[in-house]
């Protein structure tokens, strides 16, 4: 899909952004383009280590630079990446014969870009609720990440479902982070860099699927009143939010057809149409039911005048672990295996991905309760 050129009157109304605001239009566009969507590798050092746990990998700066290599130097990969999320130590990192991985990132003409929360908070007096810090110096460091080649940016707000009544997420909860969230929005913005707004209502809980409905919308709808008020330019930022699905502990779970019509009903209510795209979060499905669950919200019925495509980590690179094992002799099979992970989503995107894809690996849940990372 095409998008008409934004016209000098409406660039106009957003003066202050400067000269970045072009920029920001055409690189949200570009990652939101058909048939692809982004690669999360910013996993935190912590959370990494319990990947290479998992397949015997000691977690050193090496191995996490080999990894993060194997990663980008796949053949294709920009065939269905449109963008990378890095990690600051990995934003600084280079490959064996010392060309940075930022270089290496576009010369397949792939975006960099940079996670730049510092992980959640409590919210005092609340039923452990969070809200997410980082802002301190987030101009600065938007600056320093630009200058290094990062074009986009993500930070990650948590919102908890404890009950089945509406008490939670809390309303103090949902405002304190939809602020943060679009304060955030403005300074990447301010500094060049697209903003991810990722709102993450977990699926933690017994909740139905119609209960999961309704307090993602509530989150949603909040953060784009917030980013109205803090003069978020929406053509140039993505949207990065769960999928709508049965609580992880119901009796009853949500089928992918289920979820895709749930999900788009509530983006339609909430979203509006300036933004490019939405570039959804896995939230522990396996990499078979969130490319599957892709899918269905694709084929969904109504308008879905955004991009709706993924940005995942675990879906994308569970697999690729178990298949690497800090080997360098499985380098070629790893990388294989993550190519043929991002060309089933790359499928699910436009609605044509009708499954199969990978062994017992890519069926295996990823889900962690009260995730983070």
């Amino acid at each position: 899909e095409t998008y008409p050129p934004i016209s000098s009157q409406q660039l106009k109304h957003k003066m202050s952004l400067g000269p970045y605001a072009a920029e920001l239009v055409e690189n949200a566009r570009a990652i939101a383009a058909p048939g692809k969507g982004i690669l999360a590798a910013d996993e935190s050092t912590g959370t990494i280590g319990k990947r290479f746990s998992a397949i015997s990998v000691e977690n050193i700066e090496e191995n996490r630079r080999k990894y993060r290599q194997l990663l980008f130097q796949a053949n294709g990969l920009e065939q269905n990446i449109s963008g990378v999320i890095l990690y600051e130590e990995t934003l600084f990192q280079n490959t064996d014969d010392g060309t940075p991985f930022v270089d290496i990132l576009k010369a397949k003409g792939i975006l960099p870009g940079i996670k730049v929360d510092k992980g959640i908070k409590p919210l005092a007096g609340t039923n452990g609720e969070c809200v997410t810090q980082g802002m301190d110096d987030l101009d600065a460091r938007c600056a320093k990440y630009y200058a290094k080649g990062a074009r986009f940016a993500k930070w990650r707000a948590v919102l908890h479902i404890k009950d089945c009544v509406g008490a939670t997420p809390s309303q103090v909860a949902i405002d304190e982070n939809a602020q943060t969230l679009a304060r955030y929005a403005s300074i990447c913005q301010q500094n060049g860099l697209v903003p991810i707004v990722e709102p993450e209502v977990l699926m933690d809980g017994d909740f139905p699927i119609e209960v999961a409905a309704a307090c993602t919308e509530k989150v949603i709808a909040a953060c784009y009143k917030a980013m109205s008020d803090h003069h978020v330019m929406l053509e140039g930022s993505l949207l990065k939010p769960n999928m709508v699905r049965s609580g992880s502990d119901a009796a009853v779970q949500a089928t992918a057809a289920q979820i895709g019509v749930a999900t788009t009903r509530v983006l339609q209510h909430t979203v509006p149409c300036a933004v490019p795209g939405i570039t959804f979060l896995s939230g522990g499905m396996s990499e078979e039911d969130a490319s599957m669950s892709l899918n269905a919200v694709n084929c969904a019925p109504g308008p879905k005048p955004w991009s709706l495509t993924f940005s995942f980590g675990r879906a994308l690179q569970q697999s690729v672990l178990q298949a690497w094992k800090g080997e360098d002799a499985n380098v070629a099979t790893a990388q294989a295996v993550l190519i043929a992970r991002a060309a089933a989503n790359g499928a699910a995107q436009q609605g044509k991905y009708t499954g199969g894809t990978g062994g017992d690996a890519a069926n295996a849940s990823t889900f962690v309760k009260g995730y983070v990372y």
